[in-house]
């Protein structure tokens, strides 16, 4: 199945620069050729064309609230899109609002599968490095496989 990560926040402010480094930690790495590697950014609602290729898509991103400072939570995209207010990311809860608007506005194929792979709080190399290797898991097996 073709997968897509897509790490997104700013790279420019340390509490929002987990998804970028995930980013430059993923090009570094031999993946899957059915696996693509986006630097999603600022982009917000931008991101739509890419989640309207099927597939299965991964997002990767700064989270807050979920679990404790300096782990990993994996969620999928009806958690996401389900989470009260923007508590819980950054960006005006812009994650969540995306994948709440998709189903009405897609004009393509919808993804099969989103998944988030959040990071709370600080973050280290060793937590980017995990961050990553869970990205590819997910992208590769998808939740089945991860969970």
């Amino acid at each position: 199945m073709k997968a897509t990560i897509i790490c997104i926040g700013n790279r420019f402010v340390t509490a929002d620069a987990a998804g970028p480094a995930v980013y430059d930690r993923l090009q570094q790495l031999a993946l899957p050729e059915h696996v693509e590697v986006i630097d999603g950014g600022l982009q917000g609602l931008n991101l739509l064309p890419l989640l309207e290729r099927g597939g299965r898509v991964v997002f990767v991103d700064a989270v807050r609230g979920f679990a404790e400072p300096g782990t990993l939570v994996v969620l999928d995209g009806a958690e996401v899109a389900a989470t009260e207010g923007g508590e819980h990311f950054g960006h005006e809860a812009g994650l969540r609002y995306l994948l709440t608007i998709l189903p009405k506005v897609c004009d393509g194929t919808l993804p099969e599968e989103i998944a988030l792979v959040g990071i709370e709080g600080a973050w280290s190399p060793s937590l980017i490095d995990q961050a990553a290797g869970v990205s590819v898991r997910l992208a590769v097996n998808g939740l089945q496989g991860c969970r």
